[in-house]
């Protein structure tokens, strides 16, 4: 008997016993690979998951989570102040909210789901709308005048140090807000020789290389002095100069984020700006909300940030361990801010700020 192969038969290491083809080799697809892992056709995008999604059908969560992100960014000031003024305190730390924004489409591309892809393409657009600008650096230009804002911070133990730290940026005038009865002789002292003129109110001060007048309290309707405005005579002329300090905002569990008294007092500086009659205006201060807080529109109507219209990056001020937000601001009308910046850390637990200007 022949024990050679039958006639017309053939062998081949490809063939299974029954003569069908492996299924790894249908259509040239690649099934799973060793240990049940996927294989390389498994992570193309095109075609279906073991559960029949395609690429279009997968990630519809990763998709709604991308538009409410939009929806935010887009309709931040539509979002209520009614609960413990949720809205404010969203827009305070509004640029925070692009950093979702990331993982979200490292999980979208894992997922390989061609609809969260898109869907992300809406609130990336939006963030670089509203804060794209804040990243590039428009630092630079002439100037005449330079000033240095710092909330100094009643518990500052290194007020000598305080003191260098701004004097660094070589400022024509300093405001300072937060100065505690203790502290004040200390800066008094320290800044009479560079800056003779000054104009004290409450817990704010100016002080200036250039004559101060007209210094008068400005009501921030709070039951105390938190704010002034007084007059600097540069060669270039006479400059309204504002300092203010707005009410702090607190965060609680029962009342969420209490901001009444830092709105009227917004409400009651913008009204004090809308009265001053000099052409040059510069708001130095700590207004304990960003440029994008609703609450904060009487004054950020009125005047344009130095940091946005000259600086480069956020700027962040606050906590000065770790700055997450800018509340700390310089702002002008009828001046040109051509330089904007952030000091280096001291005893305060704010960033102190500085801008050039040209008169």
């Amino acid at each position: 008997m022949s024990t050679g192969p039958r006639h017309g038969s053939q062998t081949t290491g490809a063939s299974s016993p029954s003569g069908e083809v492996p299924a790894h080799r249908v259509d040239g697809r690649k099934r799973r690979g060793r240990g049940g892992r996927p294989g390389l056709g498994y992570l193309r995008w095109r075609g279906q998951d073991r559960r029949g999604h395609t690429t279009w059908q997968r990630g519809p969560i990763l998709a709604a989570l991308a538009l409410l992100t939009a929806g935010v960014l887009a309709f931040h000031r539509q979002i209520p102040d009614t609960a413990g003024n949720i809205g404010s305190f969203i827009e305070s730390f509004l640029p925070w909210v692009g950093l979702a924004l990331p993982p979200l489409l490292v999980i979208a591309l894992l997922r390989r789901s061609a609809t969260a892809v898109a869907a992300l393409l809406v609130p990336t657009l939006l963030w670089s709308s509203l804060f794209g600008s804040l990243l590039t650096d428009k630092t630079g230009g002439a100037y005449d005048f330079t000033v240095v804002q710092h909330n100094v911070w009643a518990y500052n133990k290194d007020i000598p140090g305080t003191v260098r730290n701004m004097e660094a940026a070589d400022p024509d005038v300093i405001s300072l807000v937060e100065v505690s009865g203790v502290e004040l002789p200390q800066f008094e002292s320290s800044l009479a020789k560079e800056y003779p003129y000054r104009a004290i109110e409450g817990t704010v001060g100016l002080w200036s290389r250039y004559p101060v007048s007209d210094t008068e309290p400005v009501d921030l309707k709070i039951g105390w002095v938190r704010a002034l405005r007084a007059v600097v005579s540069t060669p270039a002329g006479q400059v309204a100069v504002f300092v203010a300090h707005l009410p702090s905002v607190r965060v609680t569990f029962d009342g969420g984020f209490t901001a009444n008294e830092r709105d009227a007092g917004a409400e009651a500086l913008g009204q004090a700006l809308a009265a001053e009659e000099l052409p040059r205006v510069i708001l130095l201060g700590d207004l304990n909300g960003t440029l994008n807080d609703r609450s904060l529109a009487p004054v950020t109507s009125q005047l344009r940030s130095a940091q946005a219209a000259a600086g480069a990056g956020f700027g962040f001020t606050y906590p000065a361990q770790f700055p997450m937000t800018r509340i700390d601001q310089i702002m002008t009308r009828g001046v040109i801010p051509t330089n904007a910046w952030t000091l280096p850390e001291d005893g305060s637990d704010h960033l102190a700020i500085a801008a050039h200007i040209e008169l």
